[in-house]
């Protein structure tokens, strides 16, 4: 029997000893009426004579996560949602039948505890129990407390065990419910409304992404999980809500890496009558703001790298970054063969009907991207790999469109919506005429969209910024999966038939084909 068998078996054993003593493992009547934080905040300087005086009783619940047990007393740390607090549990004080239930308790287990606040010898604030009850048995040991869970598959599979014992994850996922509700204040705040939109669209689009497809009994019809919400945003300008921002769930079909999950939450919001100029100015208030008021400081550290979040921020447009970053002669850029021929020297697989535009926007990605560390606007994206986005009147080959760089990676996406029926059908048209076997690009045109442009959409932008990696930006998250709760993951059979295939081959006297 292995180790962990043996500590369930031992633990069930336990279970079922307390419930033959009468104790109600499961119960369900015990009412905290205060947290640990309330009593840590309210009492942590009072002297220890002022505490022996107040004789205040206090009600809590927590969790069990350290026991040290003497002959006639013990000492246990209680953690709730807002804390952690010693316990001192005496024989003398809780009697003789309920001290010696206690002891078959586990670190694990979820109580309940009532008593009055003191301080031990060394100063630590304590509370010490007048009465504990059984909430809730623990039926698994959780992990060894000087090793935590290191394990970072099991720390993503068991989130919730992650979240019982590393105060550094609870953290995170606070932060990141901060980031939310603060952007949801900013945008608020200056005249946006929130709205939500369908998650299940008869058309993919608004981005170039495979999607997720269902299907429909009822409607006898297929539909897409959405890969973004734009297209129904834009309607919503149509119809004359003026400032609109939705916080939405997104799906792509796409691999999985330490900057990609095929679930995520992006934040989309337009504007009418603005330009991509404005965006930017708005981006770079709200998420300068977001640093400053979610960590007290906008300059921060990100994997060994110092950011620096005050404004203002660095403006380049692709040309100027792949001269001055990427190191690309300026004067080549200006020839599409030279940069056709540039991007298949450095190993860039371009479609055969791929321009110069295509071929520039995959040098920004090789050459100039991840050397983008504080905060970087790039604009002036080309024409053919921006096809909602607005032509730059100046120079129709490139579009009023910026995206947002940081610590090496995109953050934002933003521009001047394209709002002219006849240019934006024939882009789209264009896009799939040249589709090849390409699974991201749609073959079928939104013609309801198209139908609202021809109503009149006023002039806007709009822009797209990544909450998951905004979070780890602001809490040093090396990983996406560390800032979303439930990250999708292999199976764990097939995890487990790899290791399985892993050691025969390491060991071929175990498998039976060898012998």
């Amino acid at each position: 029997m292995s180790q962990e068998s043996n500590l369930l078996q031992q633990r069930r054993q336990k279970a079922n000893d307390l419930a033959a003593l009468g104790v109600n493992i499961y119960s369900n009547s015990f009412k905290p009426a205060n947290t640990v934080q309330e009593l840590l905040a309210r009492d942590q300087d009072v002297a220890v004579e002022s505490l022996d005086q107040a004789n205040y009783t206090y009600t809590i619940a927590g969790r069990i996560m350290a026991i040290r047990k003497f002959g006639k007393a013990a000492f246990c740390h209680l953690s709730d949602t807002s804390g952690r607090i010693q316990l001192y549990l005496k024989r003398d004080t809780l009697g003789e039948d309920q001290f010696a239930t206690f002891k078959k308790w586990d670190i694990g287990d979820i109580v309940g505890v009532e008593g009055k606040l003191f301080k031990t010898k060394t100063g630590e604030l304590s509370l010490l129990a007048d009465r504990i009850t059984m909430i809730t048995k623990s039926l698994r040991p959780l992990p060894e407390k000087w090793h935590g869970l290191t394990d970072v598959e099991t720390r993503y599979r068991q989130r919730y065990v992650d979240l019982i014992v590393t105060p550094e994850s609870r953290e995170t996922f606070r932060k990141r419910v901060e980031v939310i509700r603060l952007i949801r204040e900013f945008l608020s705040n200056r005249g946006f409304m929130e709205v939500e939109t369908p998650m299940m669209q008869p058309v993919p689009g608004g981005a170039t992404a495979k999607p997720f497809k269902t299907h429909h009994n009822a409607l006898d019809m297929d539909l897409y999980l959405r890969i973004a919400p734009e297209l129904y945003l834009k309607r919503l300008l149509v119809g004359g809500f003026e400032k609109v921002f939705e916080i939405n769930r997104n799906f792509r079909n796409e691999g999985l890496s330490t900057r990609h999950n095929p679930e995520f939450t992006m934040l989309e919001f337009y504007q009418a009558y603005a330009t991509y100029h404005d965006l930017m100015d708005l981006t770079e208030e709200m998420v300068s703001w977001l640093c400053q008021e979610v960590n007290e400081t906008m300059v921060i550290g990100y994997q060994g790298q110092t950011v620096n979040l005050a404004p203002p921020w660095q403006r380049m447009t692709m040309d100027e970054a792949l001269v001055e970053v990427g190191g690309v002669d300026a004067l080549l850029l200006t020839d599409q063969t030279k940069v056709l021929a540039l991007a298949r020297e450095k190993g860039i697989k371009l479609e055969p009907q791929a321009g110069i535009g295509k071929a520039k926007t995959e040098l920004f990605e090789l050459l100039v991207e991840e050397k983008l560390i504080d905060p970087t606007f790039i604009t002036a994206y080309p024409t053919e790999v921006s096809p909602l986005a607005r032509r730059n009147e100046k120079d129709p080959s490139v579009t009023d469109r910026f995206e947002l760089f940081i610590t090496g990676r995109e953050i934002a996406n933003a521009f001047s919506e394209l709002n002219d029926p006849v240019d934006q059908r024939q882009r789209l048209e264009k896009q799939i005429a040249e589709k090849g076997n390409d699974e991201e690009i749609h073959a079928v045109l939104d013609e309801d969209f198209l139908r609202a442009l021809e109503y009149g959409m006023p002039s806007a932008a709009g822009e797209g910024i990544g909450i998951d990696r905004l979070v780890m930006l602001l809490t040093d998250s090396p990983s996406i999966r560390d800032v979303i709760l439930f990250p999708h993951l292999k199976p764990e059979v097939l995890l487990q038939k790899k290791k399985k295939d892993s050691d025969d081959q390491a060991d071929p006297g175990s498998c039976p084909k060898c012998k």
